[in-house]
């Protein structure tokens, strides 16, 4: 029944069915005590408080393997990363599983040279990582700058075969590549790898993005559709941003445009902000205003940045002012905003708004920051 009860929402059965076991007097197992932290996780608020006293449960009785890997799960899932590594220390026997779990913690709580450091001391404890450790360290790997342990993992996945076996592996080390610069390498990776998906094709066409070679992304892309595979979300953010970096403002439109007419895929803030920086980088600061204008979501800080950009190089002075406004709603402790509004005001003798401007950070105990320099 617990089990049951913690495999859907609103798991708080799993939760009163062990509390009534644990008053009638029944020990808890490793049976038990993983779907109760499993549903404690899930549950959130007082499922969190109950789940640090089963974990109390849990160290007084010692308990399996898989249990310390859901105790771990939990507590960082709940963003305790540094309760997760004790739990994890404190763990008498180790599983890859347990391993893997504390490398994706640590990785996604952007901590990465910790995990670094524990993925050698998986290595010196003579524990074989498997593919959820190559997935977890490339991005690592990627993050540091260490292209050295990067390639030593793309040799051990080959060795150990989960190169061949999982599509995951080898996108991951496309992605690496990707990131690292090493379109070549990546390309390597890509072209060899015998069963693509969708997450293969956007790893590459946004690599070459990313790298600033937009025309053979779009080519990538074009061969994407040609051979079949549905784009999504992620492969329009990815040739978008193909157009941004090459300029191709009428091949920009024409994606935006097919996004949903064709293929379904309704733009999310992330397309927008690409289209508005397409549009503002080719001089068409107004048309990138309307269609933030359009937006049936509302724009985020970054749109709004990205358009306040394009206005800088092209002028349109209201759309600035409109922007800067926008910001300061969004960013109110950034003093940066404000001094780029008070500017633009003083720049056209409007006094009287530089000193409202300067009232609202005085009441807001918003403080310019003060310039630095490298020379000391």
């Amino acid at each position: 029944m617990i089990k049951g009860y913690s495999n859907s929402p609103p798991f708080h059965g799993s939760i009163e069915f062990f509390c009534t076991m644990k008053n009638n007097g029944i020990w808890a197992d490793e049976f038990s005590y993983g779907p109760v932290l499993k549903s404690c996780a899930n549950v959130g608020g007082f499922g969190l408080r109950f789940g640090e006293i089963v974990h109390g449960d849990v160290l007084t009785h010692g308990v399996s393997v898989v249990v310390g890997n859901m105790v771990m799960k939990g507590w960082c899932k709940d963003g305790n990363v540094d309760m997760g590594l004790r739990v994890f220390r404190g763990m008498r026997v180790r599983s890859v599983v347990s391993w893997n779990t504390i490398l994706s913690c640590l990785a996604k709580s952007g901590r990465e040279r910790e995990a670094l450091g524990i993925f050698r001391e998986m290595l010196d404890d003579g524990v074989e990582g498997d593919e959820g450790t190559v997935v977890s360290m490339l991005p690592v790997c990627a993050r540091l700058g260490e292209d050295g342990v990067g390639e030593w993992i793309h040799a051990f996945a080959k060795s150990s075969g989960v190169y061949e076996k999982y599509v995951s592996v080898r996108n991951s080390l496309v992605d690496f590549y990707c990131k690292r610069g090493r379109l070549d390498d990546a390309f390597l990776v890509f072209e060899d790898m015998p069963g693509k998906n969708v997450v293969s094709w956007n790893a590459m066409i946004s690599g070459l993005a990313f790298n600033g070679d937009g025309q053979k992304g779009l080519a990538l892309f074009d061969e994407m559709i040609k051979k079949g595979f549905k784009p999504n979300e992620s492969t329009f953010v990815g040739a978008l941003t193909c157009c941004v970096h090459s300029g191709l403002v009428q091949r920009g439109k024409d994606l935006f445009a097919l996004m949903v007419s064709k293929h379904r895929v309704e733009p999310k803030l992330e397309h927008y902000g690409c289209m508005v920086d397409l549009l503002g980088r080719g001089g068409l600061v107004k048309e990138a205003f309307d269609l933030v204008k359009s937006m049936p979501m509302k724009p985020n800080a970054a749109l709004w940045g990205a358009l306040l950009s394009s206005c800088r190089d092209h002028g349109y002075m209201e759309i600035v002012e409109v922007a800067v406004k926008e910001l300061i709603v969004l960013e109110p402790w950034n003093s940066g905003n404000y001094v780029l509004l008070s500017n633009m005001y003083a720049e056209r003798g409007k006094w009287d708004e530089v000193e409202k401007v300067r009232v609202l950070m005085t009441e807001s105990n918003i403080e310019k920051n003060q310039g630095q320099s490298l020379i000391r």
